[in-house]
Order: structure tokens, then C-alpha cells, then sequence
């Protein structure tokens, strides 16, 4: 495990860890002030939405008790996994991480390189979005993070080469699920999985 990324995330500063897709830029979820420096570090304005991400999916549920039901049957089949859920956040937790859409909420569990899983075990939920400038390239090594992000950092984490595309991104607020980005893994794999929850 890396003790200098668990003490810079419980400490408040953001990290770079690898996660199953790309390099990810995270910081502790407790809190508002951990989010607002990882938007400031990234340019990234406070009205997009950021994912809460965790090791498993139990941890998730201690955060979002209300995702028990159908979301903790969706998140079940198909997490871990390089997928981004959206799903509803009744009461509207985590509100520093949610952009515009506080009643959503983007969720995820990644199958993390272990070292990255040792980190997340140890610090809980952390918010989560790709080491890249806004628009950026996802980078799949440490070399491809702008240095302004890696050099600004409390910790970074190398996972070695990763695949590179980033996660899939699917919203289920609505009455039908709606792919918002075709990423890692197909989206019609995902939809056969959760048909009939």
C-alpha cells in the first residue's frame, strides 16, 4: 500500500491513482473542502459532476444507504467493473461531488490494481475523476499526466500502463437507462445485464 497516498488523501490533498481504465485524480469525499481543491488543481468548474468511488460496493452502500433496492441490484451486476454508474441520491449526499444534479449521484466501483484498492480500503470514498486537463487526453501512464496536475499533487500512485479508455458512463435516474459515454466496456453488455431489475 502507499502510506504517502492514504496520509495525503486523509490529510485533504488529492492523489493520482490508477484505477482500472486510466489514471484517476481523487480526493477524500469527506467533506466539501477536498472536492474544491481537486476542481481548483484540475480547472475543473464546481457545476460538473465528479464520481464517488470506493473498493467495494458495501462501502458504498455506508455512504448512499438509499441505494439499497434497485440500484444496489444494478450496481451488484455489473460492479466492480470499468463502468460509471448515475443513480439516484434522494437525499442528495455528497453534494459538493454532484454538479447541477444533486438528486444524482455518479458511483463507482473499479476492479483497482491492488495497491489502489490498499489506498481506498484504507481511506474510504474518495471523489474520482481521469489526471488529465479538462479535455484532455485520458492518460493510460503516469508520463501522459500534465505535470501541472502530478507536480501539484499530495501523492501519486504508478499502476504501470493502463488500458486507456476511460470508464462507461450510464444514467439510470430515468424510467430507461441512457448510455452517456461509450467507454472501457460496451454499453449493450451492461444493459442485457441489468434488463429486468
Amino acid at each position: 500500500m502507499s502510506d504517502a497516498a492514504v496520509d495525503a488523501l486523509r490529510s485533504g490533498e488529492p492523489a493520482i491513482l490508477p484505477t482500472d481504465t486510466v489514471y484517476g485524480l481523487v480526493a477524500s469525499a469527506e467533506g466539501a473542502a477536498p472536492t474544491e481543491r481537486l476542481y481548483a488543481l484540475k480547472g475543473r468548474s464546481a457545476e460538473q459532476p465528479s464520481a464517488l468511488m470506493t473498493a467495494d460496493i458495501e462501502t458504498l452502500l455506508a455512504c448512499i444507504p438509499e441505494l439499497a433496492g434497485r440500484s444496489e441490484a444494478i450496481m451488484r451486476a455489473l460492479l466492480p467493473g470499468p463502468y460509471t454508474l448515475i443513480l439516484p441520491n434522494p437525499a442528495k449526499r455528497f453534494a459538493w461531488l454532484t454538479g447541477t444534479s444533486p438528486g444524482a449521484i455518479g458511483v463507482r466501483v473499479p476492479e483497482l490494481p491492488p495497491v489502489a484498492a490498499d489506498v481506498l480500503r484504507a481511506v474510504g470514498a474518495v471523489v474520482s475523476t481521469s489526471a488529465n486537463a479538462p479535455g484532455g487526453p485520458d492518460p493510460r501512464t503516469l508520463e501522459a499526466i500534465p505535470a501541472s496536475l502530478r507536480d501539484r499533487v499530495g501523492a501519486v500512485v504508478d499502476g504501470g500502463m493502463l488500458p486507456g479508455a476511460p470508464s462507461t458512463v450510464i444514467d439510470f435516474t430515468g424510467d430507461e437507462p441512457r448510455v452517456v459515454r461509450e467507454g472501457a466496456a460496451p454499453s449493450g453488455d451492461a444493459l442485457a445485464r441489468v434488463r429486468g431489475l
